[in-house]
C-alpha cells in the first residue's frame, strides 16, 4: 500500500471536492507545488512517477500541468468541510526547517471565539471520546466494521 499523499487526494479520490471547499485553488496550488519540487530534482524517481500516476488518470490533473505554473503559498487559509465538524477556515503558515527547502513547519491556527475553534473543540472531545471507546473495546471490535463509515 503506497503511503497517503495529498496529490492523489486532491486528483483521485472524489471525496476531495466536498473536504476542499475551494479545490480548484487547491488543485492549482498542488500542481504549482508539484511543479516547483519537480525543478529542484530532475531525476527524483518517486516525484516522476507520481507525476506519471497523476497525468495518467486525472484530465483536470494534466490540464493544470501543462500550464506550467509555479507558485509557493507560505500562508493563506484553508477552507475545509470536516464530516463531522462541518466548515473549517483554518489560517497557515509554513516556516523552513534548516537549509532544505524542501522541508516545512506547517502550522494551522483557528481565530479565537470562531466557529472553526468551536469546531475544532468539539472534533477534539469527538476523537477523545471515541479514542476512550476504542481503548475499552476487544481487540476484535475496535476496528470499524466498514472503511466508509471512517472519516478521511
Amino acid at each position: 500500500m503506497r503511503p497517503p499523499n495529498n496529490a492523489r487526494f486532491v486528483f483521485l479520490d472524489p471525496h476531495a471536492t466536498v473536504f476542499f471547499r475551494d479545490w480548484d485553488q487547491v488543485a492549482g496550488d498542488t500542481v504549482a507545488m508539484l511543479r516547483a519540487e519537480a525543478g529542484r530534482d530532475l531525476y527524483d524517481r518517486r516525484l516522476t512517477d507520481l507525476i506519471g500516476e497523476l497525468s495518467t488518470r486525472s484530465e483536470e490533473f494534466r490540464h493544470r500541468w501543462a500550464a506550467h505554473n509555479v507558485r509557493m503559498h507560505t500562508t493563506g487559509v484553508k477552507l475545509l468541510h470536516h464530516p463531522v465538524v462541518g466548515d473549517l477556515d483554518l489560517p497557515f503558515e509554513t516556516f523552513p526547517l534548516g537549509s532544505d527547502p524542501r522541508q516545512v513547519l506547517v502550522t494551522y491556527t483557528a481565530e479565537p471565539a470562531s466557529p472553526t475553534q468551536d469546531a475544532l473543540n468539539l472534533l477534539a472531545s469527538w476523537a477523545a471520546t471515541n479514542d476512550d471507546i476504542t481503548r475499552s473495546a476487544p481487540d476484535n471490535e475496535s476496528e470499524p466494521a466498514d472503511s466508509a463509515d471512517t472519516p478521511h
